[in-house]
């Protein structure tokens, strides 16, 4: 007899259905041993699921740490019988799993076999050999008063120990965090066709980076340097709905076509949220409370962690690029920089006014008292008399601080041209982070849309996000809400958009089929085109001079004559199948590097554009394509590559 080696699970309940999940190799170890050391009389808390759940042991219970989510219940499971519904094998109780461990040591030890015991739900379970215990349902006989458990009705097979089940248990996640990435979700509580929240979503995309680590990093890991890259959601549609505009939507909402106008409420209406001034604050405070939050959570919990961070989000993205950071290095969104550079612009400004008004003597004073731009014009005579400034010098800057303030005043009264409510510029106040983001990832975002309708017909090339050194645009061909950001920076020139390589190293092989096609057809239109002249020519040469002389000369000169014609130039071909792709200057957006990337189109999708509209834009979170270029982009800010470079890529 040797003992049973048990494993930890967890239940996982999906509308009102309970699947139980096996917990890691590496969790369900390090759960053994806590419980082998018995710290359950403390309620010891251990971190599981790369420290984003926390397993109370005492309790037996798994609990979300970084958001909102029902709490599971743990069990320790070394007997198993196979379910009814789905054929996947089932827990014993933790209880009830040790009474069948002592009665199969029972038979085993003295070979006596054909054991009988009932669960507590007053059902049969018999073992009858090692390889053979099956579980009965209670069946009562016509007398329920006083039934007793029968051997009737369909078995069910009775499993001993994990590894005897059919049940894939991950090995665990490295425990070396090297990035944080926070996923801010798009409009509406669903992220995917599937209708799945953005935790769910963000496990996918977390997963598949894993994935992805091992099969491109690998020298790195072998070397440890790498670890793995962190993803955490930040979720603002529910605290937006909680502010009761729900009730106030339902009260003026028709009743017919009731789940089409849910969903419109639900979902539709956030760009609308976003586009008022009081609800776009909501937005913005919750998503950088929620960042701030997070972050300071993660730092508790990771207090070795002193990597950058980075950031992605998903339509509409306008108020993630605002919003300003500061402190630590994390890679999310950016944008007006700190509060200490924020202060110090604000000093160089007075400075400069200072200047114009020939008192440059002043920027000491100014400059030790921190008097910015916004202090300097809540300025009084008192307060410049108490710091010192003479009266001439008063008097001007007083003078210039109020013309200033009356041509404000008189250019808010002249009425402006009239702007659709919706489009017209929205004013909110974006608050600071506590970190500064290193990249910001937008997938299938409508930034340029945004920006569009909102007046911003160009995009300065030398602009740069302050805080945030990359930015890359990234969308799916058939994505009906992705628009481009490069043609805003250089409208002058066309040019397509950077095609992401495929994670296994070349493009999908339609694409190449399609090319190769459109190659072809341009060789032979071209040799065609050239057959045609060399007959035309050929009828159309000048008759031949009497002359034997002069006839080789002539038929020299004719034959020059035609090469030169300026219709004989070979079509060239299309821009799709050019090898090389000319250099563009997109600007300073992404440190000079292309920003707008388009993913390859699945063969399947490449049918019909329209059948799979819906599909391109929720397609990011399963996508390994997505997935390697923002783990390239992160691991390059470390100077780490991939283990072999990708075709087509920067």
């Amino acid at each position: 007899y040797e003992a049973v080696v048990p494993h930890w699970f967890y239940c996982k309940v999906t509308d009102s259905r309970e699947r139980w999940v096996p917990f890691s190799a590496q969790d369900s170890e390090r759960l053994e041993e806590a419980h082998g050391a018995g710290k359950e009389q403390d309620d010891v808390v251990v971190p599981t699921s790369g420290g984003r759940y926390d397993v109370r042991l005492r309790t037996r219970q798994r609990v979300a740490v970084y958001w909102e989510e029902e709490v599971s219940e743990v069990r320790r499971c070394t007997w198993f019988y196979k379910g009814d519904k789905d054929n996947k094998y089932i827990p014993y109780s933790e209880s009830f799993s040790e009474e069948l461990e002592e009665a199969y040591m029972i038979a085993v030890t003295l070979d006596e076999w054909k054991k009988k015991l009932e669960s507590p739900n007053r059902e049969v379970i018999i073992l009858h050999n090692p390889k053979l215990m099956v579980h009965y349902h209670p069946v009562a006989s016509s007398d329920d008063w006083v039934s007793t458990p029968t051997e009737q009705g369909r078995p069910r097979t009775v499993k001993r120990g994990v590894e005897n089940i059919a049940v894939e248990i991950p090995s665990g996640e490295p425990l070396q965090i090297d990035h944080l990435v926070f996923v801010v979700h798009g409009i509406g509580p669903a992220c995917d066709i599937r209708f799945r929240s953005i935790v769910q979503c963000v496990n996918d995309f977390r997963n598949v980076s894993l994935s992805m680590l091992q099969a491109h990093f690998k020298k790195a890991q072998e070397q440890q340097q790498v670890g793995r890259v962190e993803f955490l959601p930040v979720n603002w549609h529910s605290s937006l709905h909680s502010t009761g505009v729900d009730v106030d939507l339902e009260r003026i909402t028709l009743p017919s076509i009731n789940r089409l106008r849910h969903f419109i409420n639900d979902t539709i209406l956030d760009v609308f949220f976003y586009n008022s001034s009081t609800y776009c604050q909501t937005i913005v405070d919750t998503v950088a409370s929620e960042m701030n939050r997070l972050h300071r959570l993660f730092l508790q919990r990771n207090p070795q962690y002193g990597r950058p961070l980075t950031g992605w989000g998903r339509e509409p993205n306008m108020h993630r690029s605002k919003l300003v950071s500061r402190k630590h290095d994390p890679f999310w969104i950016c944008s007006q920089g700190s509060r200490t550079t924020s202060s110090m612009r604000g000093i160089e400004e007075v400075k400069e006014i200072l200047r114009k008004l020939e008192l440059s003597e002043y920027c000491d004073v100014f400059e030790k008292e921190k008097m910015d731009r916004q202090a300097l014009f809540l300025c009084t005579e008192t307060n410049l008399k108490e710091m010192g400034i003479p009266l001439g010098p008063r008097m001007k800057i007083l003078h210039y601080l109020s013309s200033k303030t009356e041509m404000k005043q008189h250019r808010d009264c002249v009425p402006s041209k009239p702007q659709h409510p919706l489009l017209s510029q929205v004013s909110a106040n974006y608050p600071q982070l506590d970190y500064k983001p290193t990249i910001f990832f937008a997938f299938g975002s409508p930034i340029g849309m945004f920006l569009t309708v909102r007046g911003v017909k160009r995009i300065d090339p030398n602009y740069s996000l302050p805080t945030c050194k990359g930015f890359f645009n990234i969308f799916h061909p058939f994505d009906p809400v992705a628009y481009r950001i490069e043609p805003m920076i250089v409208p002058e020139l066309e040019f397509e958009p950077m095609l992401l390589p495929h994670h296994k190293g070349r493009k999908r092989m339609h694409l190449e089929l399609k090319e190769g096609l459109t190659r072809m057809s341009v060789d032979l239109k071209n040799n065609l085109l050239g057959s045609l002249r060399v007959a035309w020519q050929s009828f159309t040469r000048a008759p031949v001079p009497a002359l034997e002389a002069g006839g080789a000369e002539a038929e020299a000169e004719a034959e020059a004559g035609t090469e030169k014609q300026p219709d004989t130039k070979p079509e060239e071909p299309p821009a799709a199948v050019k090898e090389e792709t000319p250099l563009i200057n997109v600007g300073r957006l992404n440190g000079g590097n292309r920003i707008d990337y388009v993913l390859q189109e699945k063969p399947i999708e490449s049918f019909n554009e329209y059948l799979f509209a819906l599909q391109g834009h929720l397609c990011y979170w399963e996508s390994e394509d997505t997935v390697l270029l923002v783990l390239k982009e992160i691991y390059q800010t470390q100077g780490i590559t991939l283990d072999q470079p990708l075709p087509g890529s920067q």
